[in-house]
């Protein structure tokens, strides 16, 4: 089985995992608890048009900052308090990279990366893709970080250079804390008062829970 590292764009069309980690992945997964339906938009317009049609919360963000009218940004924290049959989200650049994603679309985080590896494994058939997200089309230390700690759990697998990189690049887990925390987003985060959703998302293997994008609506893998 091969497994690969890459950065937004996704080339496999066997089994792709998006990486988030601030913080889609972890408020996607940990919505899936209390909320079975996921809807992901590129536009927010386009969550506002849905959102009365579905009778769905709306959750959303842009660099950042909850969007005016959503009911919550985008915080595993704050998304918690939120219970019903469906979610509207849209994000800076999550919900973008899964619109680009061929094969199966899966998501992980250092919240569910043991357990979305797993799966992975067990629906792909020669490839697995782990696809950083990354910040407005620039590189993210965070996700960079996420993906190893996914990859970590692959790597009896054929992995590619990228992919060794990351997994070694996780080898300290107070050294990989101390980056995500001091990374450019987390600071942004803290900036605009969330700075406890980047300690929820630093959690280690919190949720069993596998999300899988698919004909537009992310639901829980079983």
């Amino acid at each position: 089985m091969q497994v690969s590292l890459s950065f937004e764009r996704s080339l496999s069309k066997d089994v792709a995992i998006m990486v988030d980690v601030l913080r889609a992945s972890t408020t996607i997964t940990v919505a899936l608890e209390k909320i079975p339906n996921i809807i992901p938009t590129l536009e927010i317009e386009e969550a506002l048009a849905l959102a009365p049609k579905h009778q769905a919360f709306r959750a959303g963000e842009r660099r950042g900052a909850t969007i005016e009218g959503f009911d919550v940004g985008n915080s595993p924290v704050d998304i918690q308090k939120l219970s019903g049959e469906t979610l509207i989200i849209t994000t800076s650049n999550g919900t973008r990279i899964l619109e680009g994603i061929t094969g199966r679309a899966l998501i992980g985080s250092f919240i569910n990366a043991q357990a979305v590896a797993k799966k992975a494994r067990e629906i792909s058939t020669e490839h697995i893709e782990v696809v950083m997200a990354g910040v407005r089309g620039n590189f993210a230390i965070e996700d960079f970080l996420g993906a190893g700690a996914i990859i970590s759990h692959l790597q009896d697998q054929e992995l590619d250079e990228m992919a060794q990189a990351a997994c070694l690049a996780i080898q300290n887990p107070e050294m990989v804390d101390l980056a995500v925390r001091n990374s450019r987003s987390a600071k942004n985060l803290r900036k605009l008062g969330f700075g406890e959703d980047v300690d929820f998302c630093l959690q280690r293997d919190k949720s069993q829970l596998v999300p899988e994008f698919k004909d537009g609506l992310i639901r829980v893998l079983e």
